[in-house]
Formats: C-alpha cells, structure tokens, sequence
C-alpha cells in the first residue's frame, strides 16, 4: 500500500510533539510505502495531477526513538501522478490555498484522501460549528461572527457575563486568542483595527462567549470515524488563556465526563458523514468551542499519559478504507464486465 502525507517541511516537525510522524513510522513498521508531498510542487500534465512525492527510502531497523527515527529518515523525489498513491493524508496547518483542493478533486475517486476534499473544503475555518443544530446553546457556546465594527461592539456588549472571546475566523494553534473584559473597552478600536485589516482587505472576527472554568485550560478531544479515540487537558501557562500546546500549554491525563462523550456521540455522525474522519475536537465543559480537520494534534500526549498507542487504531483505518475502496472498484469493474458480456449475447 502506498500512502502519502501532505505536511509542512519535514525539518520543521517537533518528533516528539507531532502525531502525524507516528502515524508514518507505524506506516513503515507494516510496510507500506510512505511519501511525502509539498504544496509548493503540484502541476497538471495533460490533465493528469502530478507531484515530487518524497519516498522515504527502506529502513534496515525502524528506531523505537521518534526523535531519532525523525532524525535518520531518508527521502528520494519522485516526480509521480497523484493518483499513484492509495491514500493522502492531508496534515498541514489552515489555512490552505484552495487552488490545492483543486488538485485533489481530481483524484478524490482514485485515492483515499483523509479527510475527505469537500468534508475539508466545508470545515476549513470555524464557521464549520455553524453547521451543527443547537438553538438552545447546549453543546455550543454563542458564536458571532462579523467584519463590521460597529455590529462587533454591539454584539460584545450584548454578550453575557463579564468577558468574551475574540479570534480570528482562520487560523490554528491558538493564535490571535484574547479575552475581553467588557468593561474595560478604552482600547478596543484598536483592537477592532488590528482584527480587522488584513491582507487585501478586511478580516472576520468570532465573537464567543467566555465560558466558566476556560482559565483551567480545554479538553483536546480526538475522534476517529465519528467515534472517541482519546482525549487529554491543555491547561495554559502563567498569565495566558490560550491552552494551545504551540503556545507552551501543558498536557495532563484528563478522564471523559459522560455528558461529554454524549456530545461526542451526538456530533460524530455527522463528521462521519461529511467525511471528517480524523478530528480534533477542543471543549470547556460541555461546550465545543472548536472542530479542527486540517491537521488535528494529539496522538503523542495522550500516548504517553494513557500508555495507549493511537497511531495503531488510525492506521487500522487508513487500511480499512483502502481496502473498502478496491472492493468497490472490483464490484464495480465486476458490474461493467456483465452488463459488456449481456450485450454481446444480445448481438
């Protein structure tokens, strides 16, 4: 099986911090072919998808050390089409040109793309949450999303409690996060400004409620196939709300309430079905705040604080949906065949 993974540089993954090495390495360990693929290179030749996928060349002994094992890969660039691989899994923070969706539409009925290219083109920022059906604010804090000024403040004001949260509509890793005290708004027109303008032109806002207890960090919760796979406590550092892992938040072993796996079985489906099998979903309580599908985190600290191994389970279904895609393509080749021997028969 050959599999590929649509990364940031190679060099420019923290071993012992990234999840998608140990889903390569555990590639490997089972013998699959494993490529690497940059944005930066696709082109189209005669109407085929191309790429310079970078195979990583046969290891005598696969190092148990991610850190050495990140260390002692080796790569040989292939200039191949897109469709030689089985699968791609799509790894690379948001946000991503959608001009590379567009390569892998082509494709998407040929390889295994993980997650999907329409489930990721439709939950490729945060308004994805408002697709989900929560009139009464039960699983979902209340969200606004605007570009206009005037309308933000007004609905800052019109935000229960004391503080909201402001973010940008794109982005990962928890930058651009602030809580707003609403009664000390003397600098919030700069704020706005610094929200506001961006590259050619203005920028959305989210405009969510503050939600008790997000001093004590969120939940990073991963789901596999609409189902719970693991889940951990991001808890900030001194002086600082954000508990995003890239912004030196801390890991701690966290055990799932039941109201909260309840929310996860109520969403899944539905994530399952757009294709979004692979996701990292971050909750305060009962309430989901975020649903990240780009490039999801988590796999080596839940790893080390359950002693549990998640890159087997994701490996298992990247083989399972291989293999569900070949038997579909033999019923199908299969079908064509009869229906071609039914016509000859008639002449």
């Amino acid at each position: 099986m050959h599999i590929g993974f649509m990364i940031a540089e190679w060099s420019e993954l923290t071993p012992s911090k990234n999840s998608t090495i140990l889903v390569i390495r555990e590639c490997l360990r089972r013998g699959h072919k494993v490529s690497i693929l940059y944005t930066d290179n696709l082109r189209v030749l005669n109407n085929v998808a191309y790429g310079n996928l970078h195979r990583i060349l046969p290891m005598e002994k696969i190092p148990e050390n991610i850190t050495q094992f990140h260390k002692k890969v080796e790569f040989k660039t292939i200039n191949s089409p897109l469709h030689s691989m089985d699968a791609l899994l799509i790894r690379k923070d948001p946000p991503i040109d959608p001009i590379i969706f567009n390569f892998l539409d082509s494709i998407k009925n040929e390889c295994v793309i993980i997650n999907s290219v329409d489930g990721v083109r439709k939950a490729n920022n945060k308004l994805f949450t408002t697709t989900f059906s929560d009139p009464k604010n039960n699983y979902l804090p209340i969200t606004h999303v605007s570009k206009d000024k005037n309308v933000i403040r007004q609905l800052i004001n019109e935000m229960p409690g004391d503080k909201v949260i402001l973010k940008p509509l794109v982005g990962s890793g928890g930058h651009g996060v602030i809580v707003l005290e609403k009664n000390a708004q003397s600098n919030i027109n700069s704020i706005l400004d610094y929200y506001l303008t961006g590259k050619g032109g203005s920028n959305y806002v989210i405009i969510q409620e503050y939600i008790e207890g997000a001093e004590q960090g969120d939940v990073r919760v991963l789901m596999l196939n609409g189902k719970f796979l693991g889940a951990y406590n991001r808890r900030p550092p001194e002086g600082d709300i954000r508990a995003n892992i890239q912004v030196g938040g801390t890991a701690h072993k966290y055990t799932m309430t039941e109201s909260q796996l309840k929310v996860c079985r109520k969403i899944g489906p539905r994530l399952a079905a757009d294709g979004l099998d692979f996701v990292g979903v971050d909750m305060i309580g009962d309430k989901i705040l975020e649903v990240n599908v780009l490039n999801p985190g988590g796999i080596s600290n839940i790893n080390k604080l359950d002693k549990v191994k998640l890159q087997i389970d994701v490996v298992n279904f990247i083989e399972e949906k291989v293999q569900e895609k070949l038997e579909k393509h033999a019923e199908l080749e299969h079908l064509l065949k009869r229906i071609s021997d039914l016509r000859q028969v008639e002449h």
